[in-house]
């Protein structure tokens, strides 16, 4: 049901910092909904406000669309998630995003040295990768997709 305080799609990027088309977007992968007004055009209640700033909190941690909406799925009656919500929300996400935390760090310690990709084009590969036997472990960059599996 609309109301006075509804939002028109522009209205609801310009404040969220995003493009109408991330907002349509957002809408086709059903992680927020508008409604329709008699000239049938968009209308979001404004708590989509903080929908779509936990999407985009979410998203600059790594955490993808389809984790977020597999998240949103939980919430009753498709609600927008409130401060519990988002402590739930966030705590669930901190295992993996220390996850991601300890492969970039490895990724960033690893870019001058060989990581198993294969390649043997740098000195220090025919020490660590000789013949590319680490091609039997596993496709990619096998020595650094270890050292992040180890964790």
């Amino acid at each position: 049901m609309l109301n006075e305080m509804d939002l028109s799609v522009g209205q609801v990027a310009k404040r969220c910092g995003v493009r109408v088309s991330s907002l349509h977007f957002y809408e086709k992968k059903g992680l927020i909904k508008s409604l329709r007004n008699q000239g049938n055009q968009r209308r979001y209640h404004r708590d989509v406000i903080r929908r779509i700033s936990v999407i985009k909190a979410a998203q600059k941690m790594g955490v993808s669309l389809q984790e977020i909406k597999h998240a949103f799925s939980y919430l009753p009656n498709e609600r927008t998630p409130n401060k519990d919500d988002w402590a739930k929300l966030s705590e669930s996400w901190h295992k993996q995003l220390t996850q991601r935390i300890h492969y970039l760090t490895d990724l960033r310690d690893s870019l001058n040295a060989c990581i198993g990709c294969g390649c043997l084009s740098m000195k220090s590969c025919p020490i660590y990768n000789p013949e590319d036997n680490l091609g039997i472990d596993g496709v990619g960059s096998v020595i650094l997709d270890k050292a992040f599996n180890d964790d």
